[in-house]
């Protein structure tokens, strides 16, 4: 494929896929190391019916009103199952379990009934995303790069999630020592005056951002693996938690890419006459690689050992 083909058609959904998988990858490092790693599970969850909402309000998917209505959806949640804890009186996970997958269900309903005809809003996209529908029309080739007029008609999602990526790697650079002390330690970065909790909260916040920002290209059940995959087959490749931000960042480009040129010809290549869902198709290839590094990566056999700073 040369410069004609592949600017307009690949590079812009692509690039989206690299930044989505990085942007996730970045937090999930710590989600993972906190044994939080099911956060962005529950986020992807939480999000759909929050993001319906505010389609059904606004009737436009625009940032601001997908993460407006993500953290009106993410309070509910919360006192939802507080409320069925306390009133059920069982176990704070099962209440999560319980919520989460309502108001899943709930956002998939209401999708169902929703007419989003006019935008790319429906089950099968909230669920795989619209990766490969991210063509950049005015583009000609590689000199469409710095052709303002060109770059003016790029879709909407690569600077979104470029920009998500920026924010996202400029919290963990900022925060990059508390949260690596109260990763590790959570005491002692308590008794040196962290305030651990509104820290957990931004970590938090940061991955719902990005999640969000997904939500989109990638569909909000394909993130999970996003947030989970890169960094746990990082985790099997060092005990140290710069190689691993590091390793994580490789794999979840790795990911994208292969994932991206599988999905639109590995179906050709075997004889099959359509491509398959970009999407899953890195989704997948996330697993494969945490499978590799599971046989493969040196601390495998040390892999439930503590990492150090």
């Amino acid at each position: 494929m040369n410069g004609s083909e592949f600017v307009p058609l690949s590079l812009v959904p692509m690039l989206t896929g690299i930044f989505v998988a990085v942007a996730c990858a970045l937090p999930g490092n710590f989600l993972v190391l906190r044994r939080q790693a099911l956060i962005g599970d529950a986020i992807s969850h939480v999000v759909l019916p929050g993001i319906v909402v505010a389609f059904l309000l606004t009737g436009v998917v625009s940032t601001w009103p997908m993460l407006l209505g993500a953290a009106g959806a993410a309070i509910v949640a919360v006192v939802a199952i507080e409320a069925v804890r306390r009133l059920g009186k069982i176990e704070a996970g099962a209440a999560m379990g319980v919520i989460f997958t309502a108001m899943f269900a709930g956002g998939v309903l209401l999708l169902e009934q929703s007419d989003t005809s006019s935008v790319h809003l429906d089950v099968e996209h909230a669920l795989y995303g619209n990766l490969e529908s991210l063509i950049w029309l005015d583009a000609t080739g590689w000199s469409s790069l710095w052709d303002l007029e060109a770059l003016a008609g790029l879709p909407v999602e690569l600077p979104r999630m470029a920009i998500t990526l920026v924010v996202v790697a400029l919290f963990i650079a900022i925060f990059w020592r508390p949260l690596k002390i109260s990763t590790f330690d959570e005491g002692f970065a308590r008794t040196i005056g962290m305030q651990t909790n509104l820290l957990g909260l931004a970590l938090v916040i940061m991955a719902a951002i990005a999640a969000v920002a997904a939500f989109d290209a990638v569909g909000s059940i394909i993130v999970i693996a996003m947030f989970i995959c890169p960094p746990a087959a990082a985790r099997l490749m060092t005990n140290r938690l710069e190689h691993q931000v590091g390793w994580s960042v490789a794999f979840a480009a790795l990911a994208a890419i292969i994932g991206y040129v599988l999905a639109g010809y590995g179906p050709l290549w075997i004889g099959f006459a359509d491509s398959v869902s970009a999407a899953g198709m890195i989704a997948t290839v996330s697993g494969l690689i945490l499978g590799i590094t599971a046989l493969i990566g040196p601390h495998r056999l040390r892999g439930a050992a503590a990492p150090t700073a």
